[in-house]
């Protein structure tokens, strides 16, 4: 059984071909399901294949069985890209929480929003921009009371080839720390938090 009861929560992933969107959807939900056991439902949607295309990842979380897979009124979105951000916000309900990279998005549609530089931190910190997704991915290990530190990496090995996991694995490191560094309370926010039901996630 999850550690954390939720009724039903929805998660979007959003931003530009290229920037690993679809990965970061699939890892996150890889994560949820088979480390924490929860009930997801995962959908996904890219425009043009080239580089650059707008591409979302849906991701729907509950301790109960999913009756409907598609996303209906975020609780979470992530935007990676500018274009994302102005086309998704409208499905953020109101007291939904909006991620943003703090470069990429330098427009945010509302004054409630969170945003870190997650490429600016890839190419910096680690050498790399394209692990841009999976400092993102470990941003929302600190947003999200039900996701750990330890189901993430444990997934990571599962997705993605074994010679890029080493770089991920200190990229999820810089996301979670990053983020905690710079918005200490920020999982405090949701309505399915409990103190006592999160004191023993790593």
């Amino acid at each position: 059984m999850p550690a954390i009861p939720i009724d039903r929560f929805e998660i979007r992933l959003s931003g530009l071909g290229g920037q690993g969107i679809l990965t970061l959807g699939r890892i996150l939900g890889q994560a949820l399901a088979l480390e924490h056991g929860y009930h997801v439902a995962q959908t996904q949607s890219y425009g043009p294949e080239a580089r650059g295309g707008a591409s979302r990842a849906d991701v729907v979380v509950s301790s109960r069985p999913i009756s409907y897979p598609k996303p209906v009124n975020l609780d979470l979105l992530v935007a990676l890209s500018q274009e994302a951000c102005n086309l998704y916000y409208r499905d953020l309900k109101g007291e939904g929480l909006l991620l943003v990279d703090a470069d990429l998005v330098p427009q945010p549609p509302t004054n409630r929003f969170c945003a870190l530089p997650f490429t600016a931190l890839a190419r910096e910190k680690l050498g790399n921009a394209q692990a841009m997704n999976i400092v993102c991915l470990g941003a929302l290990v600190h947003v999200l009371p039900m996701l750990s530190l330890k189901a993430v990496k444990a997934t990571l090995p599962a997705v993605l080839p074994a010679k890029i996991v080493e770089l991920n694995l200190k990229a999820v490191e810089l996301g979670s720390t990053r983020a905690r560094k710079r918005y200490p309370d920020i999982a405090t926010q949701w309505t399915f938090f409990s103190p006592t039901t999160t004191a023993s996630m790593p």
